[in-house]
């Protein structure tokens, strides 16, 4: 897993960015919650959960339904985070009705849509990218 951290401040704006390449969803669990520590001042416990598992969804989408993740890129200022995950496929992510016996999901992109405060799908080059934004 690739990782680079850049820090710096525009206009008196402090931003903290950092961006991965995970494979699995657990690996950008685990980049997620160590990014979170170095925030400053702290996020409340509830944030870090809800950034955590929005993480968690968008990667395990791009991996199960686009083909990988290209890149996840964590953005914190003062204001907000945001989560940037971009995947090799242009095709929109897809309401779906959840498969409560089975295992075929169709619980993300709805968790993703309730916990963000902005849900955005670009197309890019090569695929999309989907940046989700909460409130600091």
């Amino acid at each position: 897993m690739q990782q680079s951290q850049l820090v710096g401040s525009s206009h008196a704006e402090h931003l903290l960015e950092c961006t991965w390449r995970p494979e699995r969803a657990a690996q950008a669990r685990d980049a997620a919650a160590e990014f979170l520590l170095g925030v400053r001042p702290p996020l409340p416990a509830s944030t870090v959960q809800d950034l955590v598992l929005l993480v968690s969804e968008l990667v395990t989408n791009a991996v199960r339904h686009a083909g990988g993740v290209s890149a996840m890129t964590l953005r914190v200022d003062r204001h907000s985070i945001q989560v940037i995950v971009a995947d090799p496929s242009p095709v929109q992510p897809q309401d779906r009705t959840p498969d409560l016996p089975g295992r075929t999901g169709g619980f993300g992109w709805p968790v993703i849509q309730r916990l963000a405060r902005s849900v955005r799908v670009e197309p890019r080059p090569g695929g999309k990218a989907i940046t989700v934004t909460l409130t600091r």
